[in-house]
């Protein structure tokens, strides 16, 4: 432990180029005119191989950031898997654990999700629930539902049901929004599939796509196309604004709190990436 505390030490105090997440993050904060006044770390290892003279650690660090814009002070944090080796005294291979994929739903199906909406039904949207709901589960799992290798959407879903979204459709997952205790919709827990519905729901829970981030307010959702291929891979539930009014967001999967719409801190980020802006309840 004392070797890896000292290796973030030297990571965070050093202006070696070594990481492109890290010189991504210190550029965003340039653009918005934020200052990283502290940042803070506790890390907890949840695996541990040996072989041979080599012992390989897993484990996941709770990253704190205290962000000054101005006169607005703003803590944000993020869990990141990491993992790394030991050998001869030496930590090495010291990276971000790649996050699996949730398989793709086929496209007849995410198109259904789109169907047999009641044109009648509306609901009201109490943003100020879904919010607290996101503060409370953005780096714990309710046992009310089901936890996700990749929870991202899981974890939006649940916040839009705290707000008060209508469920509809079960049982057929290719049809609605909608959550059972052994079952649910493609919509609730795979990204792309709430992108199309977000898109199409006339009815119950619905969204209005926006042309910019600086037009959600807090109880918002933002979907994400890393690579820029037309397939949404992650979703964000936004929770405040900085000093410019532009959102910071609540996340799942690398569990995440206050941070930055853009994500261009993110190892998943490319320059090719796309994103959708959603209104809710509108």
């Amino acid at each position: 432990m004392e070797k890896l505390k000292e290796f973030w030490e030297d990571f965070f105090q050093s202006e070696r180029k070594e990481s492109d997440w890290w010189e991504r993050k210190k550029a965003l904060c340039r653009d918005r005119e934020a200052e990283i006044a502290r940042i803070s770390g506790e890390g907890q290892f949840f695996e541990k191989v040996r072989c041979s003279n080599k012992t390989s650690y897993q484990y996941l660090l709770h990253l704190s950031f205290l962000m000054k814009q101005h006169d607005q002070f703003i803590r944000e944090e993020q869990v990141v898997p990491f993992q790394f080796s030991i050998e001869n005294g030496q930590i090495t291979d010291h990276k971000a654990v790649e996050i699996p994929k949730l398989e793709d739903t086929p496209p007849s199906l995410e198109m259904r999700s789109l169907r047999n909406q009641a044109e009648d039904e509306r609901f009201s949207y109490d943003r100020r629930a879904a919010v607290q709901y996101a503060e409370r589960w953005w780096n714990s799992y309710n046992p009310a539902y089901r936890k996700f290798d990749v929870d991202c959407t899981n974890y939006v879903s649940q916040c839009l049901r705290a707000g008060g979204a209508p469920m509809r459709g079960a049982p057929d997952r290719g049809n609605g929004w909608w959550y059972q205790s052994d079952n649910w919709s493609y919509s609730w827990a795979v990204a792309h599939s709430l992108r199309w519905y977000l898109s199409g729901s006339t009815a119950g829970l619905t969204g209005k796509e926006v042309d910019s981030a600086s037009d959600l307010i807090p109880g918002d959702v933002i979907c994400y196309d890393f690579q820029g291929t037309g397939r949404f891979d992650h979703n964000t539930f936004v929770v405040a604004k900085d000093a410019y009014g532009m959102p910071l967001v609540n996340a799942h999967t690398d569990n995440s709190r206050n941070r930055y719409w853009s994500y261009e801190d993110s190892t998943a980020w490319t320059p090719d990436i796309q994103y959708k802006f959603f209104r809710i309840g509108e």
